[in-house]
């Protein structure tokens, strides 16, 4: 399944620009000129993410968090602020939104965050798609890959988990990046997340 920004703003210039740019780097994206257009559009089926005005008429940014929230909505949402908005940005995070980026925006830092929210987004569909694919993941590691991630989730530091293995630290740093390539993940986090349904 493709992932795809999708960006909520009712701000023509807005949607044009941000549109360009994130094609210009790869990102699909699809534009919505009212909450409410993205609202009726929303299926839990979209994969990617959305980036979302704070301030519009109608519905505004907050409202329509809170309504996909209620519906379900598992994809990361970016919200685009003003200058006053801040705090009701921060508000939103706590609710569980994926970040906030202020305007005028540095355009790299933000599609940086969108292609960040991209990648949450599809490995947390890769962990939902059930413990088959964890499963087959696992079966690929070596027998000392195994001990090191068992480690590693126990909190061990690579250097710990070099004197229980009596093998070198760059040992450990070879199995650890090899283990974390094939389970799919880029840090310890990651890596105990993906398993806490399995364990």
């Amino acid at each position: 399944m493709s992932s795809h920004a999708y960006l909520v703003d009712d701000d023509e210039a807005i949607r044009d620009s941000l549109g360009w740019l994130l094609e210009s780097r790869g990102v699909a994206c699809f534009s919505y000129s009212s909450a409410e257009d993205f609202l009726a559009a929303w299926n839990p089926s979209l994969a990617g993410c959305i980036l979302l005005d704070i301030r519009m008429d109608g519905m505004s940014g907050p409202e329509l968090f809170d309504a996909l929230s209620e519906r379900g909505n598992r994809l990361p949402v970016i919200f685009l602020t003003g200058h006053g908005d801040v705090p009701m940005a921060v508000s939103a995070l706590k609710k569980g939104a994926f970040d906030f980026v202020e305007k005028p925006c540095n355009d790299n830092e933000l599609v940086n965050r969108v292609i960040e929210a991209l990648q949450l987004d599809a490995n947390q569909r890769v962990a939902a798609s059930g413990a088959d694919s964890v499963n087959t993941r696992i079966s690929r590691l070596t027998t000392r890959e195994r001990q090191v991630m068992e480690l590693i989730l126990a909190g061990r530091l690579n250097k710990v988990i070099a004197d229980e293995l009596q093998i070198s630290m760059r040992t450990v740093e070879v199995h650890r990046a090899s283990l974390f390539e094939k389970m799919g993940v880029r840090t310890a986090v990651e890596l105990a997340q993906l398993l806490a349904g399995k364990r």
